[in-house]
């Protein structure tokens, strides 16, 4: 029986940028932190914004050259998930009003892994991210992505952000309680 070559699928071109995107968080939260000027803004925001186009690239990546990885459907979703938290951490920071959305997200988070963790046990997993909560990164990421450029935004902006942001974790969260528990679940045998 020849050996798996494991390097093959865990050294993939997806799984470096995954981990690269994991690796800018910190220094994304550190420059946030320590913001003084515009430019230091537009340094935070700049590395977001490259974050989400690699995190973009690296599933075409996988899929056009058949690359994905056990280890890649770990790392991208978690490179989303910590990226999203931090950013809404720091922003909540600056913008209190972006923290019902942080709660809601820490809310529709672990549902998501306590739901995922019972179907594998029982042998049974989402083949995949549901279109609202591809939908959803999407639009956080827009908005909060918009919030660090510009840190002196209005506040009646930022309302109106974190309403939107809200509505959109709200609809993937109902979309995800239905894909695990509702009629038409779509947990599939692994």
């Amino acid at each position: 029986m020849p050996t798996k070559n494991w390097k093959k699928d865990v050294l993939t071109i997806p799984n470096l940028l995954s981990l690269f995107r994991l690796i800018l968080i910190p220094v994304y939260a550190y420059i946030y932190l320590n913001a003084t000027e515009s430019s230091h803004y537009l340094l935070a925001g700049t590395i977001m914004a490259f974050s989400c186009l690699t995190d973009m690239v690296d599933g075409k990546i996988a899929r056009r050259y058949n690359m994905i990885s056990t280890l890649g459907k770990i790392l991208d979703p978690l490179a989303d998930k910590l990226t999203q938290f931090t950013l809404t951490i720091c922003l909540s920071m600056h913008y209190p009003s972006l923290l019902p959305v942080l709660a809601l997200f820490v809310v529709k988070e672990v549902f998501q892994l306590i739901a995922g963790l019972v179907n594998l046990r029982r042998g049974k997993m989402l083949p995949g991210a549901l279109m609202a909560g591809k939908v959803c990164t999407t639009v956080m990421f827009l908005s909060l992505i918009a919030m660090v450029l510009f840190p002196n935004m209005d506040p009646r902006l930022v309302n109106g952000i974190a309403v939107i942001d809200g509505i959109f974790l709200l609809i993937s969260f109902i979309s995800y309680i239905q894909a695990y528990l509702g009629k038409n679940s779509k947990v599939e045998d692994l």
